[in-house]
């Protein structure tokens, strides 16, 4: 939601009848609301990664949390609240990366169809442009996925940089694309059914208050 909301509120303050943002402002804008967005999120983006992975640690090490709130309170009283935004800078550059893959890919994606091709604003032109934004989304985002997910899972307090340094020394390149499939099949339905939701709300919404 605050990916969104910014990103949409800085491109309606930079639209106007004659001219429309650049794709690099878009890019500019997308990675201001992600990083934001990434922010904001990571407090249930770390208890979304530590109760996926419980179950695969040791019994000793599980953490057992019974619900999202059981989990921000313990963390906060068994860790500091500073542990809230544990690995926030790799979560706010993945949150960067995705939603300039998302959001301005997707703009930038749908402009180049409607202006070199015959598709027309319909659903057919929105599924392509997002079809092709997950795409890029999920290549970019990679790398840095595998970072976040290896420093919130930690149970030994290294810092990212130890951590990428270890991965790289194990696994040479080969990380940086590890489960890439996985991670499509999730971004890219995603990606695709967010804008096609997304662009029929907003004609819903321009027609409710007669702005067409």
């Amino acid at each position: 939601m605050t990916r969104f909301g910014v990103y949409e509120e800085l491109k309606d303050k930079l639209t106007t009848p004659t001219s429309k943002p650049s794709f690099f402002t878009l890019v500019a804008m997308a990675s201001t609301s992600g990083f934001l967005g990434g922010i904001a999120g990571n407090p249930g983006d770390i208890l979304n990664v530590r109760m996926q992975h419980d179950s695969a640690l040791p019994p000793e090490q599980r953490r057992n949390y019974k619900n999202v709130v059981d989990g921000l309170i313990r963390m906060t009283r068994e860790e500091g609240i500073g542990s809230l935004w544990r690995g926030v800078w790799p979560n706010a550059g993945r949150a960067v990366l995705m939603t300039v893959g998302q959001l301005a890919t997707y703009d930038g994606f749908k402009q180049v169809l409607l202006n070199n091709t015959v598709m027309k604003d319909n659903l057919a032109t929105h599924f392509t442009a997002s079809f092709l934004a997950g795409f890029v989304a999920t290549t970019i985002c990679s790398p840095v996925d595998v970072i976040k997910t290896r420093v919130m899972s930690s149970t030994d307090g290294k810092g990212t940089v130890r951590i990428v340094t270890d991965i790289f020394r194990a696994e040479g390149l080969r990380w940086m694309f590890k489960g890439w499939v996985p991670s499509f099949i999730r971004v890219g339905p995603h990606t695709v059914l967010t804008f096609l939701f997304l662009e029929q709300h907003k004609k819903l919404y321009r027609k409710f208050k007669d702005l067409d």
